[in-house]
C-alpha cells in the first residue's frame, strides 16, 4: 500500500449530512494510474439532500463477470443483494492499512447482520496477490466472514473509480451508491450512516432483513497442527526453537528436533496477562530471546502490544501498548500508556528492544529499564528514503536482524532490504527501489529484486531473507550485495527435497542454528528445516503438541 505523504483526508457526503473528514493513516495508488472518472462523488463543497434519482447518487456498477469468488458457493451480484446495505472493501492483502480495516468491517457486519453485506474486492498490488489460492490463504489467515472477489485485472476497481487501498464504498438497499471513503475506516462514522439510513429504508419497507449465510472457506479447510506460524528464533544456549503459532495465538518452545517443551497462550485471542495457561495473545509475530533475563519478547501484532514471557516465573506481562492502534503522527509514550501499531518483529540488544512497527512505517525502540517506547527511525511516511534515521522513510518494515554494527530491515512494501548504522544512525538501501518495483531477480544490487520480503536473519557476512511473495529464501552477500536464491523455485509448494526444487509458501520467519536454517513456512502452516551439509529441506515433525 502506498501512503500519500501529505496524510490527506477524504470527506463522505451522504444524505443531508456533511460528515467531518475521516482520518487516514494512509491511502494507496495503483501501479498504473487509473484514468476512469469516479462513479462516486466522494464529497461536495456544500451539503445537500441526495435523492434516489439524483445523478450524484448513481446506481452501483454491477460486478464484472467471470471472476473468482471466495467465501461463497457462487458469484454475487449487486442485484442479488437488493434490500441490503452493501459495503465494498477494496483491498490488497499485503497492505497493513487494509489489515487495520478488518476489525471495523467485522464489527459492522456483526452489528448489522440482518441488514449489511460486506463484499471484499481484492485488487492485488503484487503479482503474487493475484493468485486466488493466495487470496484464499489471506481470507483464512484474517478470518474473513464475507465474500471476496479476485479483481486481479482491476475491472471492478476501475468501474468504481477507485485509486487507493483501502477504499470503502457504501451502497443502499436500492442499489445506489451512497458515498465512499479512502483510508482506514472510522467505525463510528459508518455506524452512524448505516444506522440512520436503515431507519429511512425500514420506514419505506425496502429492507430485506433476513441474514445471509455464506459458504466460508474456513469450513472447507482441513485442521492442521500449526496455523499460519509467523516468526521463528533459536536459543543457541539451550538448543531450543521458539516460534509464534500466530493464528493459534500461542508461542511454542521446542527442541531443535521438534520435541515440544512449553506452550504459552493459545485457545482464544485476547490481551490477557497471566501464567502460561491463562495468558492470551492475538496473532503474535516477532520474537526475541533475552538470555540475561531468561525472557522472550513478543511482538503481539494484532493487540498492538509488546509482551514479555518470563521463563523463570512463568508469567506473561505487557511491557508496552494499551491495545489501541496508534494514529498519525506517532508520539511514543511509556509502558501500558502508549499506543502502538502492528509491531511485526522485535530484536533485543542490552536494555534496548528494537521494534519493526509495520503499522506506522517506522522502527521504534523500547527501553527495557524505563519502559519508554518511541520512534527510532522513519518519519511515518511510507516510501524508500535513505539518510539520517529520523528523516528516512520505510514502508511496512516486517523483519529485523543485526551483525552488531548494523540493524538490517526487511522492508516489505518496497520489496527492499535496508540497513541502519547503529553508531551513526544512517539509513541505507541494500537492495530495493520503490513501492511498485519488485520481482524475482538474482544478481547485483541494482538489478536484484525481491517481492514483499517479511523476514531476515544474519549469518557469516550474509543476510538470509524470507522473500515471502516469491516463495523463496534468498541470500544477500554483504560484501558485494549480490543476491542469490538459496531455497525455492519461485512457485508455492510444500515438497521436501533439495533446496533448489523444494517448495515454500509465503515464508515469514528464518533463524539459524549451526548448519540448520529453520523456516516459518507460513501459508503451508509448517516449520521447515534446511540442512547445509545435505542441501535438503525437510518438514519438522513435532511431538507433544496439540
Amino acid at each position: 500500500m502506498r501512503l500519500i505523504t501529505t496524510k490527506s483526508t477524504s470527506v463522505l457526503s451522504i444524505g443531508s449530512l456533511f460528515l467531518s473528514p475521516l482520518f487516514l493513516s494512509g491511502c494507496g495508488q495503483t501501479r498504473t494510474p487509473i484514468t476512469v472518472q469516479p462513479a462516486v462523488s466522494l464529497a461536495s463543497k456544500q451539503a445537500k439532500e441526495v435523492k434516489a434519482d439524483d445523478p450524484n447518487h448513481p446506481a452501483a456498477p454491477e460486478f464484472a463477470a467471470g471472476l473468482d469468488w471466495l467465501n461463497t458457493e457462487k458469484s454475487v451480484s449487486i442485484k442479488d443483494l437488493k434490500g441490503k446495505f452493501v459495503l465494498l472493501d477494496f483491498w490488497t492483502y499485503c497492505c497493513i492499512n487494509c489489515i487495520h480495516a478488518i476489525p471495523t468491517l467485522k464489527n459492522l457486519e456483526h452489528k448489522y447482520a440482518n441488514n449489511l453485506a460486506v463484499i471484499g474486492v481484492h485488487s492485488g498490488k503484487f503479482d503474487n496477490e493475484k493468485d486466488s489460492r493466495n487470496i484464499r490463504d489471506a481470507v483464512l489467515r484474517y478470518e474473513l466472514e464475507h465474500p471476496v472477489v479476485n479483481d486481479k485485472d482491476y475491472k471492478i476497481w476501475k468501474s468504481y473509480g477507485v485509486n487507493a487501498w483501502p477504499t470503502l464504498v457504501l451502497i443502499d438497499p436500492e442499489g445506489n451508491v451512497i458515498g465512499s471513503a479512502s483510508g482506514e475506516p472510522d467505525y463510528a462514522l459508518f455506524d452512524r450512516i448505516i444506522g440512520e439510513k436503515r431507519e429511512e429504508f425500514r420506514k419505506k419497507n425496502l429492507l430485506n432483513e433476513v441474514p445471509i449465510k455464506w459458504a466460508l472457506e474456513r469450513d472447507k479447510k482441513p485442521k492442521t497442527l500449526l496455523n499460519f506460524p509467523g516468526k521463528i528464533i533459536t536459543d543457541p544456549v539451550g538448543n531450543r526453537l521458539i516460534f509464534s503459532d500466530s493464528n493459534n495465538n500461542r508461542i511454542v518452545i521446542a527442541s531443535l528436533t521438534g520435541a515440544v517443551q512449553t506452550v504459552i497462550g493459545g485457545k482464544t485471542s485476547g490481551l490477557v496477562d497471566g501464567d502460561f495457561t491463562t495468558a492470551k495473545f492475538f496473532r503474535p509475530q516477532g520474537l526475541a530471546f533475552d538470555a540475561a533475563r531468561n525472557s522472550i519478547y513478543v511482538a503481539d501484532t494484532e493487540n498492538h502490544a509488546i509482551r514479555k514471557i518470563n521463563l523463570t516465573t512463568k508469567i506473561v506481562s505487557t511491557l508496552a501498548g494499551n491495545g489501541k492502534q496508534a494514529q498519525y503522527p506517532p508520539t511514543g509514550g511509556m509502558g501500558k500508556g502508549v499506543s502502538l501499531s502492528s509491531p511485526w518483529d522485535v530484536l533485543q540488544r542490552g536494555n534496548t528492544l528494537y521494534i519493526a512497527m509495520a503499522g506506522l512505517h517506522q522502527l521504534w525502540t523500547l527501553d527495557l529499564e524505563t519502559a519508554v517506547a518511541e520512534p527510532f527511525a522513519g518519519t511515518g511516511g511510507e516510501n524508500i528514503v535513505d539518510g539520517e534515521r529520523k528523516r528516512a522513510q520505510f514502508a511496512q518494515p516486517s523483519g529485523l536482524t543485526t551483525d552488531g554494527k548494523f540493524l538490517y530491515v526487511a522492508d516489505s512494501e518496497v520489496s527492499a532490504v535496508r540497513s541502519v548504522n547503529l553508531a551513526t544512525g544512517a539509513v541505507k538501501t541494500l537492495v530495493g527501489k520503490g513501492l511498485f518495483d519488485f520481482g524475482d531477480v538474482d544478481g547485483a544490487p541494482g538489478k536484484a529484486r525481491f517481492q514483499h520480503p517479511l523476514g531476515v536473519t544474519y549469518k557469516g557476512g550474509a543476510l538470509y531473507v524470507a522473500d515471502a511473495y516469491n516463495h523463496k529464501i534468498r541470500k544477500l552477500d554483504l560484501t558485494n550485495r549480490n543476491v542469490s536464491t538459496l531455497i525455492g523455485t519461485g512457485k508455492r509448494g510444500s515438497a521436501d527435497s533439495s533446496a533448489t526444487i523444494s517448495g515454500l509458501n509465503e515464508p515469514n520467519g528464518v533463524a539459524w542454528s549451526g548448519n540448520q536454517l529453520f523456516i516459518a513456512d507460513t501459508n503451508n502452516s509448517l516449520i521447515r528445516v534446511f540442512d547445509v551439509s545435505t542441501g535438503q529441506v525437510k518438514t519438522l515433525t513435532f511431538t507433544g503438541l496439540k
